[in-house]
């Protein structure tokens, strides 16, 4: 089977069989399809013909996986890109020798670095609330697209959902009568959130005035949030919204939805939350992963004995 090809069906096998995320299967795809290029440049070179001939999944050993991931390292790639493109290959050829195409698993013992591990971005309390003061008060105006990015901030950090399970959701995932809603994560895994009473108040007034507004008349395409052009919004839009709000706010790291994510996540803890009801909220399959937001509300724990305690 020719290689190009053949990430193509797997990309197929990731979405419809294993159910993965759009972005999960997009960015495997760009992993493989650089193998595929780095392949062809490489197998181009040993052949006595010097012709660029299509690279069969049969050619694909140790030795090259090793070296892809080497030329990769020189092109100054991060730990983390390094590790999902090792996991990437190694899922690829695993389903090789599961659909018959080749008999021997190349990426078996491949090893990729391990990913530096960053604690994520947090706000304070104080700072979410400086944020909704300010996105309230842009509301008031009774602009709809005001209107519709604080239901959109509060939605994200009253659930801690992520920023495409936002975007999945439809107007009918919302319970507005026990507060919570349905959203679809990774894995096609469904689960149900809690919202509070700040989120719902933001989602009524957006539901019953701004996205009438918005979407103008328009035949109606079930997606909850909507554009100023009446059109499902996108997760890239989404970060837009969020950026252009985080922009001023203090802090290092990312500015995208997901601060809100690891900020909710880590204020569920500081309140005394269960971990493994942080983790239900979240989605983790795994703990391990939900255990990252105790390393936070630690050091946030530390950074606050220092600068209170007369003998810190």
């Amino acid at each position: 089977m020719e290689l190009r090809a053949a990430i193509e069906a797997f990309a197929r096998h990731l979405t419809v069989d294993r159910g993965f995320s759009e972005h999960t299967v997009r960015a495997y795809r760009g992993d493989l399809a650089d193998l595929a290029s780095f392949a062809n440049a490489t197998t181009a070179a040993t052949r006595a013909s010097q012709t660029a001939e299509a690279v069969d999944v049969r050619e694909l050993d140790l030795e090259l996986l090793r070296d892809w991931l080497w030329n990769s390292t020189g092109a100054g790639l991060a730990k983390s890109t390094l590790a999902r493109r090792s996991a990437a290959v190694r899922g690829f050829t695993k389903w090789l020798v599961a659909s018959g195409a080749v008999s021997v698993d190349a990426a078996a013992r491949l090893k990729a670095p391990r990913p530096d591990q960053h604690l994520p971005r947090v706000l304070t309390r104080g700072q979410m609330a400086t944020i909704f003061d300010g996105l309230a008060a842009r509301a008031g105006s009774g602009d709809p697209v005001a209107i519709r990015d604080l239901a959109i901030v509060e939605l994200l950090y009253a659930s801690a959902m992520r920023v495409s399970e936002l975007t999945g959701l439809r107007v009918g995932d919302i319970d507005r009568s026990r507060l919570t809603a349905r959203v679809l994560g990774k894995g096609s895994k469904e689960r149900v959130v809690p919202f509070g009473v700040p989120a719902a108040h933001a989602l009524d007034r957006y539901l019953d005035e701004a996205r009438p507004a918005l979407r103008g008349g328009r035949a109606e395409t079930g997606a909850l949030f909507v554009n100023s052009h009446g059109a499902v919004m996108n997760t890239r839009s989404v970060y837009e919204v969020v950026a252009g709000i985080l922009h001023d706010i203090p802090g290092s790291g990312p500015s995208g939805p997901h601060a809100f994510r690891h900020t909710a996540a880590t204020h569920l803890l500081d309140g005394g939350a269960d971990l493994r009801a942080v983790q239900e909220i979240l989605g983790h399959a795994s703990l391990s992963t939900t255990q990252i937001y105790t390393h936070v509300s630690a050091e946030r724990l530390k950074q606050s004995y220092a600068n209170a305690h007369p003998r810190a």
